[in-house]
Order: C-alpha cells, then sequence, then structure tokens
C-alpha cells in the first residue's frame, strides 16, 4: 500500500485506537467496538479503511469476525519517520554547533 493511504487510515483516532489494540494481539470486531460509541456498521466503516489500507486483516472464524494486524504493515510508515527524524537531528545538531560557535 502507498504511504499516502497508510496515513490516512491512520489519521482518524478511532482507527488509531484500534492498531494500538491489535498491538497487544488479535480481537474480534465485537471486542474492538466494546470501547467507541458508535453504532456497529460505523464501526466496521472504520475496519474496512485499515483493512483497505493494509494494515488490519481480518478473517472469519463461523459467524465471528476476527481482526489483527497485517505483519508488517506499518513498516513503511516507520522507516519513512524513522528517515525524518533522522534528517532533523542531523540539522538541527549542526544548528547547535554554529549558534554555539558564534556565541561562546
Amino acid at each position: 500500500m502507498s504511504l499516502s493511504t497508510t496515513f490516512s487510515a491512520l489519521s482518524d483516532p478511532t482507527r488509531r485506537a484500534v492498531v494500538e489494540r491489535l498491538s497487544r494481539g488479535e480481537a474480534t470486531i465485537g471486542e474492538l467496538a466494546e470501547p467507541h460509541d458508535m453504532s456497529l456498521p460505523a464501526f466496521t466503516k472504520h475496519i474496512g479503511v485499515l483493512v483497505d489500507a493494509g494494515v488490519v486483516t481480518r478473517r472469519k472464524v463461523g459467524r465471528t469476525v476476527i481482526c489483527s494486524l497485517a505483519s508488517d504493515s506499518l513498516d513503511e510508515a516507520a522507516a519513512w519517520i524513522t528517515d525524518r527524524t533522522a534528517f532533523w537531528n542531523v540539522t538541527l545538531d549542526r544548528l547547535e554547533r554554529l549558534v554555539t560557535e558564534e556565541n561562546p
């Protein structure tokens, strides 16, 4: 999936809460929906966005839908953030050296 799709899916606090919960292990749609004050159809749309972005997988066991984080689903986003963090750390370290050298 594209980085934009991943970040778009994670832009919503409900979807981030789902990812946080699934980071501790798989869960049913009902378990995931329980702490959220919305209808089950509305909540299921959030799950659909995460599935479409490749962040979450779902499977049916009988009549129960079980969700889990897609393996390595957030690796590209994490790598992008790590690269930006490294860039800004180097840039700010340079700035600090320049300011320190000019103002002893």
